[in-house]
């Protein structure tokens, strides 16, 4: 049976997976539920798996081709935790948990990884290395690191690694595997602004920060357009904006929140973070008021391996029907896929989902988020595809390397 027939034979229960997944969605370390069907079914494939950090999931796939014992290990990643989100859909099989959601599509990358392991769990004898199946908790709050740090990438140590992500930017049918930055570092900010308080009609005699926070988000734009190139992409964003008690009294304090976000690695010249710090000191120092300025890099850009890129882009040509659903696709939005991308070769690729007649084409963290379940089954054939198209080019690249001694 060929690999798109066998995930046919598994398509209800993939589906059946990711929905009872969505019916119960868990935030990040809280995953209790999902870490313990994930160890159930891959105890059931005849795997050992590994708790690490209190809900993530580890299990390594030895091969039984030749040379798997002195072969590669290649990671494929899927993430486990829901958002605070409370659903706003009327799907059949909608959250049942107050304030939780499934809306990010990390149900569906769970429920793939899932069936891609039976999958190659069966086809073990095409594999001449070893697969580390990883369900990581916490994404959406930089996870990835403390994984790291519990040991995911070791016994065994890990050559390469793979993720997918679920994308309503892109049409169902598609696939983007694309070299270099493709999610975005995203720093948080705080600053507080300090003047000297006082009454409306007499602002002469106060010192207001209202005033100079204005100046200041207007000023601060600069930095994406003047002192950045815009061929490094730079998005600066003010979200949050606190202030004041009253509408006759000026205020002491306005407290500006928001993002930083760039989809490269800054030169020492070009770090925007530092740039945005002198830009708050000049307005501050203009307006006569103080400032405190706290930020902290919660994901770094997510960097695609060249080399894996391009093998992700020739299995998609197995998957798809035309070359032009192949797609270079570059997110602003963040990713603590990061983490294992800085350390090993990476790729991290995105399966289209956008389908308007199925409503699966709202942005990703809405309360009416949604997919098309009908591509899941790219992502489980992405996933083994690429696992086994990399073995097959390491072997190669090991054949190729004896003969040439």
């Amino acid at each position: 049976m060929g690999i798109r027939d066998d995930i046919r034979t598994h398509t209800d229960e993939l589906v059946a997976i990711r929905r009872d997944l969505h019916m119960h969605p868990e935030l990040g370390f809280e995953e209790f539920r999902t870490a313990d069907i994930i160890e159930t079914y891959l105890t059931d494939l005849g795997l050992d798996p590994k708790r690490m950090a209190k809900t993530g999931m580890v299990a390594t796939l030895t091969g039984t081709a030749p040379g798997a014992e002195s072969g590669p290990t290649l990671m494929l990643r899927a993430d486990i935790d829901a958002l605070p989100i409370q659903e706003l859909t009327d799907l059949p099989y909608k959250s049942q948990n107050d304030g939780r959601m499934h809306a990010c599509g990390h149900d569906a990358h769970t429920a793939m990884l899932m069936i891609a392991a039976k999958i190659l769990v069966a086809r073990k004898n095409e594999i001449s290395g070893r697969v580390k199946f990883l369900f990581q908790p916490n994404e959406e709050v930089a996870g990835a690191e403390i994984m790291i740090e519990a040991g995911c990438l070791e016994n065994p140590s890990v050559d390469a690694a793979m993720g997918i992500h679920i994308w309503t930017p892109l049409p169902s049918g598609t696939i983007a595997a694309t070299p270099g930055g493709v999610m975005a570092t995203m720093v948080p900010f705080r600053i507080v602004i300090t003047g000297k308080g006082g009454h409306t009609g007499y602002p002469e005699l106060a010192v207001d920060p209202i005033i100079a926070a204005a100046d200041l988000i207007q000023t601060a734009q600069r930095l994406q357009t003047r002192d950045i190139s815009l061929l490094t992409p730079t998005a600066l964003v003010f979200s949050k904006i606190e202030s004041g008690s009253k509408n006759n009294i000026i205020p002491d304090q306005v407290v500006l929140e928001g993002t930083v976000r760039f989809l490269y690695e800054p030169a020492a010249n070009q770090e925007p973070v530092e740039r945005l710090e002198e830009i708050v000191a000049s307005v501050c120092a203009v307006h006569k008021c103080t400032y405190e300025m706290s930020s902290f890099t919660q994901n770094t850009v997510v960097m695609n391996d060249p080399g894996m890129a391009q093998l992700v882009r020739d299995v998609a040509r197995e998957i798809v029907d035309d070359e032009a659903k192949i797609l270079d696709h570059r997110s602003m939005a963040g990713e603590d896929f990061a983490a294992y991308a800085r350390r090993v070769p990476a790729v991290f690729a995105f399966v289209g989902t956008a389908d308007p007649a199925k409503g699966s084409d709202l942005p990703h963290h809405s309360p009416r988020f949604a997919i098309d379940e009908s591509t899941m089954p790219t992502g489980v054939e992405l996933f083994v595809r690429t696992a086994l198209r990399y073995f097959e080019e390491s072997n190669n690249r090991a054949r190729d390397g004896k003969e040439e001694r």
